[in-house]
């Protein structure tokens, strides 16, 4: 049986709850600065999450919501600044430590550190955004915590394409099989699937809580504290209130086994 040796996460939406009050408020405020009279509710930013990458949403927005928008000339640029814009907008908001981890993050990122387990992140968010979320929550230098940081365009496909994992993974020089994901969106989920791993936990969030995650071995709430324990949605977490190594072994375990057979 493979022996779990990484944990591959997701940020936006899976470390913190950053779309809401985050993404969607900073990209509300470069939309402003630069004139433009969109603005994202959180109805329609929830449909705009169903594409992930900060410039092909806006593109999304204007293809699908706003098709009677006069595209400029040099198009890519003006979508380029307008992102670029929203990303300093929101190192802003996330500097400021508006946006705090998620329920058991902190404590599983020490617990898994400490048993030994390796750490990456996989996400479509830029590198500047996965800094500012780290070092506001968890300190200065804590992205030197991950020895892998899957950002941004480091791949031309986003998710649920499986190039962001494949990077990772390459980078870690470990094989799917050796390796836990945990994100927070189908999209993520089957990104996860299609580079080949199967031990995926999936923590919901006000976005994502009723999308569909058949596979997923494991779909709680959040991860769980001592005085906020996780409530289970698919799955099982036996003599479990919240998320811990044993749990994640044993998930681990069990979706590997059943690879196998």
């Amino acid at each position: 049986m493979p022996e779990l040796k990484a944990l591959l996460l997701d940020v936006d939406g899976t470390l913190a709850d950053t779309e809401r009050n985050g993404h969607r408020v900073a990209f509300n405020a470069a939309f402003n600065d630069a004139g433009l009279d969109w603005e994202w509710s959180e109805a329609l930013y929830g449909k705009l999450l169903t594409v992930t990458g900060g410039k092909e949403r806006i593109r999304f927005y204007l293809d699908q919501f706003n098709p009677g928008f006069k595209r400029p000339l040099e198009f890519d640029a003006f979508i380029a600044n307008l992102h670029r814009a929203k990303t300093d907008h929101y190192i802003a908001l996330t500097s400021s430590g508006a946006i705090p981890l998620r329920p058991g993050v902190r404590r599983l990122l020490e617990e898994s550190t400490a048993d030994g387990l390796r750490l990456a992140i996989a996400t479509t968010t830029t590198f500047d955004n996965v800094t500012a979320l780290l070092e506001s929550t968890l300190g200065e230098g804590a992205v030197s915590r991950f020895e892998v940081i899957a950002a941004g365009d480091v791949v031309d496909a986003k998710k649920p394409a499986p190039d962001i994992y494949i990077w990772a993974m390459a980078r870690l020089g470990l094989d799917a099989d050796s390796c836990l994901a945990i994100e927070d969106s189908k999209n993520g989920l089957h990104s996860a699937h299609a580079a080949g791993i199967r031990s995926v936990l999936v923590t919901v969030n006000g976005y994502t809580e009723h999308e569909d995650f058949s596979g997923a071995g494991l779909v709680v709430s959040h991860l769980g504290d001592t005085d906020d324990p996780s409530r289970i949605i698919q799955g099982s977490m036996p003599q479990a209130s919240w998320v811990n190594m044993e749990v994640l072994c044993a998930l681990h375990d069990r979706c590997t086994n059943l690879l196998a057979v």
